[in-house]
């Protein structure tokens, strides 16, 4: 595996060693000792998967701690703009973002860790998006910045983007107190 470091510390692009013949190809897509060789040495207690449609944008999510996630995403099936948001307070990077494309053809993986709020928006019709996340669901710890925050400006680059109730009504960056200190 190649890990690839990102504008933001500790931000990381996975890139597996991909193996092609004619019947197709293999690839470990977790391999937590060879990932913990490479400083990432997380437990990983639930996997969630979401399906969406082309221009779905799902995000900005976090869940505050203790309930705080780490996540390791990719996508199986089409193609994602990924975005991860810095909200570490103290950060250098607070209120930046990585913005990368995750390709079920490139079988790429983004390493979120805690204090970031993430998102992504589904360039294709049926984006499978995996996520291996670091501590379990908490409803109650679970909130929403504004998608297309104007203090952000994250450029999703999707003309009348499809988004959920909860996320039309995410908390704007400059009303948000980080609880990332």
């Amino acid at each position: 595996m190649e890990i690839i470091k990102t504008e933001i510390p500790n931000v990381l692009l996975i890139q597996p060693q991909i193996f092609t013949d004619k019947r197709g190809c293999f690839f470990e897509s977790f391999n937590k000792n060879k990932l913990a060789l490479q400083g990432l040495n997380y437990d990983f207690v639930q996997d969630n998967q979401s399906v969406s449609n082309k221009g779905v944008i799902r995000g900005l999510h976090f869940q505050a701690p203790p309930f705080a996630q780490g996540k390791l995403v990719r996508v199986v099936s089409g193609l994602a703009l990924d975005v991860a948001v810095d909200i570490r307070k103290n950060s250098p990077t607070y209120g930046k973002y990585v913005m990368l494309t995750l390709s079920a053809n490139q079988n790429n993986m983004l390493w979120i860790p805690e204090g970031f709020a993430h998102g992504f928006a589904a360039l294709e019709d049926n984006t499978v998006f995996l996520y291996k996340t670091t501590n379990y669901y908490h409803k109650d710890s679970e909130n929403t910045i504004l998608w297309n925050d104007a203090d952000i400006r994250i450029p999703w680059g999707i003309k009348n983007p499809i988004v959920s109730d909860k996320d039309a009504i995410g908390i704007s960056f400059k009303d948000f107190i980080s609880p990332f200190i």
